[in-house]
């Protein structure tokens, strides 16, 4: 018996809009991207999820925000 599990994810891009603050690496401006992410088994829609991600316009890094304690 054997089991065969296609899977795939795509992104896709809805908006970028300017952040506050600053990157603690370089100093640039942050910008945040709104992404929705879809996920399928065999063609078939499973979940979709919008999320926010941060990453610097100077270096490219990818910045987390963790919330404040």
């Amino acid at each position: 018996m054997c089991f065969l599990f296609i899977c795939s994810g795509e992104e896709k891009i809805l908006g970028r809009q300017q952040a506050p603050g600053l990157c603690p690496y370089c100093g640039g401006k942050v910008q945040s991207m709104d992404v929705e992410v879809q996920w399928r088994f065999c063609c078939l829609p499973l979940c979709f999820k919008t999320k926010r991600r941060f990453f610097c316009t100077n270096c490219s890094k990818r910045l987390e925000m963790y919330p404040s304690s």
